[in-house]
């Protein structure tokens, strides 16, 4: 049999799969509609914040750890604290991105760049072959044994207009390389759509980035130097609890980020806010002459998210479709690079794991990683879990792994955990 994985979209999640299922032995190839890889990480940086801490850990004790391993090695600041989170690490978004390439290219991985994934071909029901076109080019069609699906959630641009503030111009940047495309919808996988608090749809972006000079020498200074600033908002200029509901990032809608404008050094000045507007923004020390980065308009808005969620089980396997897995925001409500590259690296390997025949590999519940994965797919079964976002950074999700004493950040301890369940090394096996 072809041991080809096909892989759409490289975001942190379709890497991870890449890499996961490179390590299989399998020929992988991974198409990417952008110039870049990483996606929203390209403005992200936020790493082992409080429960992914544990995440990694673990997947560094399984055999997946490749990617949070590098993202330490390019971390501007390390073990930092913000409000509400703890033994945080920020990667520079200037070096990330050139890092993973590397460390794909030289594994062996093929990448297609600026080549959106436009169709498929299905044989009684199995995914055969796609075809993807190359910006200002050819068409290129693929065949492949099995298909990872990690186009993300967000977009197109009408669900912006729709549901949104309109288009932000934001690190998408589908007005230039076009929307996401899904090959399990167009195999017949009907999408799931998230909802806010409020009932209405999607979710936006939790954050904005500055422009490093565009903030006052203090400001600069004391980022540079402690990664964090924690500036107060005078309550005249404060947004309203209600209106941090809307983010994807729900760990961040607390009174603490109303009342505090919070700063990140990730090479960018990261602003834990999903939109500020300018002529506010301004009023307050330090930001007299704040420049957005991302999004350009991110005094009007930013991306809308959580549009295109796929039913799957706990194997990443996307229901009905035999030959096809999900990872990222595909997977479900699950927020952050460290639960991409997780729900990633699973689809990956048990991808490889299809095309040898071999029984496919779900992640015990005793691990965070596997917990995550279970419980989210349980909750986006409701009304209620179905508003709600998942992260092992905060909210309702780092509040179960608490309970169940999955969060901890003694490292012996995560190694014995993964070992009791006879994970160790598993994504290194090459069963």
């Amino acid at each position: 049999m072809d041991k080809k994985v096909v892989i759409v979209g490289a975001g942190w999640a379709g890497c991870a799969a890449a890499l996961a299922a490179r390590k299989m032995g399998c020929d992988v190839e991974l198409f990417e509609r952008t110039d870049m890889l990483l996606g929203t990480g390209l403005v992200g940086g936020i790493m082992r914040n409080n429960g992914r801490f544990t995440a990694a850990e673990e997947m560094i004790a399984m055999g997946g750890g490749d990617l949070f391993i590098l993202a330490d090695e390019h971390a501007r600041h390390k073990n930092i604290e913000f409000p509400g989170h703890y033994h945080a690490n920020l990667y520079d978004v200037a070096t990330i991105e050139p890092a993973v390439r590397a460390t794909l290219t030289n594994a062996g991985v093929k990448i297609h760049f600026k080549t959106r994934v436009t169709d498929i071909e299905m044989n009684h029901g199995i995914i055969t072959k796609i075809a993807a076109d190359q910006l200002h080019g050819d068409t290129v069609t693929v065949e492949g044994a099995v298909f990872v699906d990690g186009s993300g959630t967000a977009g197109p641009i009408k669900n912006c207009i729709k549901y949104g503030n309109g288009c932000a111009m934001c690190i998408y940047r589908c007005p230039t390389f076009g929307p996401r495309f899904s090959i399990a919808v167009k195999a017949g996988v009907k999408e799931i759509i998230a909802i806010k608090p409020d009932g209405t749809l999607g979710a936006m972006s939790g954050s904005c980035k500055l422009h490093k000079d565009s903030l006052g020498f203090n400001l600069r200074k004391e980022l540079d130097s402690k990664g964090v600033c924690v500036i107060p908002i005078p309550v005249n200029l404060q947004k309203s609890l209600a209106s941090l509901g809307q983010k994807a990032c729900q760990q961040y809608a607390s009174q603490e980020f109303v009342e505090n404008i919070v700063l990140l050094d990730t090479g960018h000045a990261k602003l834990m806010t999903a939109y500020y507007p300018l002529e506010i923004l301004r009023q307050i020390t330090g930001l007299e002459n704040a420049r957005f980065e991302d999004p350009y308009a991110g005094g009007i808005g930013n991306s809308m998210r959580y549009f295109g969620m796929l039913p799957r089980d706990n194997y990443l396997q996307v229901n009905g479709l035999q030959n096809v897995f999900c990872c990222g925001e595909k997977a479900g409500l699950l927020v952050g690079h460290t639960e991409a590259i997780v729900t990633g690296t699973l689809a990956g390997y048990n991808a490889a794991r299809y095309t040898r025949g071999a029984d496919l590999l779900a992640i015990p519940t005793s691990l965070a990683c596997g917990d995550a994965i279970a419980h989210v797919r349980a909750e986006m079964k409701t009304p209620e879990g179905l508003a709600n976002k998942y992260t092992f950074s905060g909210s309702v999700y780092f509040k179960r792994m608490k309970s169940r004493y999955l969060y901890t950040t003694d490292i012996e301890e995560i190694k014995l955990r993964v070992r009791q369940a006879q994970m160790t090394d598993i994504f290194h096996l090459c069963q």
